[in-house]
């Protein structure tokens, strides 16, 4: 007979023989528990073993040797213990030492209530319960913070009079068990080296409590006169000690937001992270929005994500002093704290400082390094940038400038309203933050062209020098000088910033302005072009001829870092656009000249498409190439005011040469030829009235001159010639005036004295060398007139006008030719009228501008900007028509 195979049903197996994976481990879960749950119960009489449990009485498993150790969890007292909380324990193992649960003291003498509760304290200051001192009955592991300690409460049996003994004595294991619990939960990799040398600290005077207590339970063993008298004696001075490092822990425990935790374990992906840090250190857009991200959470609360560390420690310390600074026992024990915890913060400071070397594993410095931010990632921009935002200041502060810079900087804490992490400055350090920053970038700076740095080997620097000791703040001083004087050496000689600087005076402020005439000459016909139609290339050929024939021995060095390069809008609308935004130049670098003017032109209205088109020479400037380290110096804000002072002189060289084209012209028989005037005779007839003036302008105070009598055309001719002459010199005049005035009054004498300062030796770090170089440009700037928008319109208005009436020469020469050609024509009258009209608007515009330019000129020289009144002067005797 065939064995009986049963059939297998779809699904039937499945469903009634086995079990999901979930289920099973859930099964064995269980019974694991209830087995492990049975072997460690005991009786509560006489502590029996239930039958069957694999450990005997002496707390060794069974069938083991006598070496095996004996377990700990049996004592509930040691899973207590504050190091070792990641221990679980049982519900049964809550209360006691092991001995059962504690009886009446009603009926027991005080005298053994005494020895019996000093037994107790012995372990309890320990952070083990006893047996009539012990944890709460709500006490719940998982409910408790364990950096606040453990509270203990006495059995309410027990004499009243110990009782308050006893209770005055608990702190101690309250702060005790919460200053361990801080070491172990600071003690991590990852909050920094401050917070592990803090912890050490800590740890060392936890060594001299522990020795007092053994020597107690010494002396309570040995002593029968052993009290609690006695006990609160020797622990009270100690009772002191423990409570001002317990708010200490305290205050750094609650320092960090509610959410730090939460979102310090829960990290973001790490190529996300990277991408982020290198937008943000490249300053690539939504900066903005990553700032409110930071600062509300998807529940809404700040959410750093920064634990305590670094400088907010040294800082929260520090607070700690200044309000304990009453108390000797505070001060003392702060103080020794701080001059362990800021010990490595010390030696990465000096680190920096010293070698240029940023050494900040943790992010616990100051001073932030970009890493995505090198030479090589802003091959194509300008080099200044590399040092101002490669190290930085956490804070987001800069030096001489009220603004922050907030991209990348934490949001300020909840609690304590302090930055978070290395972003706090302590506030000792707080004055010397900058020269901090500045001494370690000079000698990065030097490291990177390719010099080997030399340790400072002063006395200070085989020292131990802790953070409240003078010695650290004359070490910060003797670095930030040692890099100064090391960088600015390597600049004068090395670099030749002087002849650098010189350069730039000769092809920016034209102090030798043969080769603009050349290259003027050369390029007029591209220059009338419209600034879209001129070629570059053809205008920077035109440019290097120009430089290379008249360059000579200095000046010939650096003539191949000068570039021709075209502005986007006209210098004047820049200006007035800058200085109605901002007020001053101090925010704007070499790209704002470009996109200034784009954004400008995208922002016209459709109405304004009919504006006359930008001429070359209107947008034509000059660019200098500076390699590292110069273009620290030389930067690209630095070169920008180079620039719009070539511009504006420029445009004053272009008008003169304009003008000085025009009198070459005059000079021709058309305007020289000598006509025969006849006898002069009374009449009463008026020369053509001239058309009626723009409103506002002054044409009223410059009434026209009578002109001799229609029919006589040969006189006519004649004073309209002189009108053209004396209209055409009075612009000469004023142009020469202002290029003179601009040119030997303010640059050159500013120049002088700069260059006197780098020559002399007076310019000693390169803080002052920076300072001094923008404070002269600046000046320059300003009594150049082009730091007031009022100025700025007046004499743009005025180069415009000039500028059309140099245009209209052409007109004017055919003018005269036709006169001379038709004489007493009947065609002349309607022709001396016209030629009249088009004179008189000339000299009505030219003479109104030319009034509110030295209205203006004469009220800020008597009130904020004197170095004007020679201006002034120059100008006087060209005030109208002679």
């Amino acid at each position: 007979m065939d064995p009986y195979t049963p059939r297998v049903r779809p699904g039937g197996r499945k469903k009634n023989l086995t079990l999901s994976t979930r289920e099973y481990n859930k099964i064995t879960g269980t019974i694991a528990s209830v087995r492990k749950t049975r072997e460690y119960l005991h009786d509560g009489a006489d502590g029996e073993y239930v039958k069957g449990s694999h450990v005997s009485r002496n707390g060794r498993p069974r069938g083991s040797t006598g070496l095996d150790e004996p377990s700990f969890i049996e004592e509930a007292s040691f899973v207590r213990a504050p190091l070792n909380s990641r221990v679980s324990m049982s519900p049964a193992m809550s209360m006691g030492k092991g001995k059962g649960k504690a009886e009446s003291l009603d009926r027991v003498p005080v005298e053994i209530q005494e020895a019996l509760i000093l037994e107790d304290l012995l372990f309890v200051l320990m952070g083990i319960p006893g047996t009539y001192i012990t944890l709460p009955p709500d006490y719940s592991p998982e409910d408790e913070d364990p950096l606040e300690g453990l509270r203990f409460v006495v059995s309410s049996s027990l004499d009243p009079s110990l009782r308050d003994s006893v209770e005055r004595i608990l702190p101690l294991a309250t702060y005790y068990t919460g200053i361990c619990s801080f070491i172990e939960m600071k003690s991590h990799l990852d909050l920094g080296l401050v917070n592990h040398a803090l912890c050490a600290a800590l740890r060392n005077m936890l060594k001299d409590y522990q020795t007092l207590l053994a020597q107690l339970e010494h002396a309570f063993n040995t002593s029968p006169t052993f009290t609690l008298h006695k006990l609160w004696f020797y622990v009270h001075p100690t009772l002191h000690t423990l409570s001002l490092l317990y708010q200490l822990t305290t205050e750094l425990a609650t320092a960090d937001d509610p959410s730090g935790s939460a979102s310090s374990s829960s990290s973001p992906n790490t190529s996300d992270a990277e991408e982020e840090a290198r937008n943000e250190a490249l300053g690539l857009g939504g900066a903005k929005l990553k700032a409110v991200l930071n600062e509300i959470d998807k529940n809404g609360h700040e959410a750093s994500g920064i634990p305590v560390k670094g400088g907010e420690v040294l800082a929260i310390i520090w607070d700690r002093i200044q309000v304990m600074y009453g108390d000797p026992t505070a001060n003392t024990l702060y103080s020794a704290l701080l001059r362990s915890a800021g010990k490595p913060y010390v030696e990465m400071l000096q680190e920096w400082m010293r070698t240029g070397r940023l050494v900040d594993p943790y992010e616990e410095l100051c001073v932030k390094e970009s890493k995505f931010i090198d030479r090589g990632t802003l091959e194509m921009d300008y080099t200044d940038e590399y040092w101002e935002r490669r190290y930085t200041l956490r804070d987001g502060s800069t030096l001489g400038s009220t603004k922050q810079n907030l991209a990348g900087v934490p949001p300020v804490r909840a609690v304590g309203g302090r930055l978070p992490g290395g972003a706090c400055v302590p506030p000792f350090l707080e004055r010397w933050k900058h020269k901090i920053l500045l001494a370690g970038k000079y000698l990065n700076v030097i490291r990177e062209c390719g010099i080997e740095i030399s340790k400072d080997s002063s006395e200070t620097n085989n020292q131990e020098i802790f953070l409240d000791d003078e010695k650290f703040y004359k070490v910060i001083e003797e670095a930030y000088t040692h890099a100064n004087h090391t960088l600015l050496r390597l600049l004068l000689r090395e670099q030749q910033l002087i002849p650098r600087l010189r350069s730039l005076k000769r092809y920016f402020f034209l102090s030798q302005s043969s080769f603009l005439t050349h290259f003027l000459d050369l390029s007029h016909t591209e220059l009338r072009k419209p600034a879209k139609g001129a070629s570059l290339v053809k205008l920077q050929s035109l440019l290097d001829l120009a430089l290379n024939t008249d360059a000579q021995g200095e000046d010939a060095l650096f003539r191949e870092d000068v570039k021709v390069t075209m502005a986007g809008s006209s210098l004047y609308e820049w200006l007035d656009k800058v200085l109605r935004e901002n007020g001053n130049f101090n925010d704007q670098d070499g790209t704002d000249t470009q996109s200034a003017s784009h954004t400008s032109h995208r922002s016209k209205k459709k109405g304004e498409g009919d504006e006359k088109q930008l001429l070359a020479s209107d947008t034509l400037q000059l660019d200098y190439t500076v390699n590292f380290p110069l273009s620290l110096v030389i930067s690209r804000k630095t070169i920008l005011r180079y620039q719009l002072i070539f511009r504006f002189l420029l445009h004053l060289k272009h008008a003169e040469r304009s003008l000085s084209t025009m009198w070459i012209e005059h000079t021709t028989l058309t305007w020289r030829k000598p006509l025969k005037l006849p006898t002069p005779r009374p009449s009463l007839s008026r020369p053509p009235s001239r058309p009626p003036s723009r409103p506002g302008s002054s044409a009223a105070s410059h009434p026209p001159t009578p002109q001799p009598p229609e029919n006589d055309w040969r006189t006519d001719l004649e004073n309209w010639r002189k009108r053209v002459f004396l209209l055409r010199a009075r612009m000469l005049a004023c142009v020469q005036q202002m290029l003179a005035f601009a040119t030997f009054e303010v640059l050159e004498p500013n120049w002088r004295k700069l260059e006197g300062k780098l020559e002399a030796g007076k310019v000693e770090t390169v803080d002052q060398l920076l300072r001094e170089h923008v404070d002269f440009l600046d000046t320059c700037l300003k009594e150049c007139m082009l730091t007031s928008r009022k100025l700025i319109t007046s004499c743009s208005r005025i180069l415009r006008v000039i500028s059309a009436f140099a245009l209209y020469n052409s007109a004017l020469s055919k003018d005269a030719n036709r006169a001379l050609a038709t004489g007493e024509s009947p065609e002349w009258v309607q022709q001396s009228a016209n030629r009249w009209e088009i004179l008189g608007r000339f000299e009505t515009n030219f003479n109104h501008w030319f009034k509110v330019h030295m209205d203006c000129i004469q009220f800020y020289a008597s009130s904020e900007n004197v170095s004007l009144l020679p201006l002034v002067v120059r100008l006087n005797g060209i005030k109208g028509p002679l």
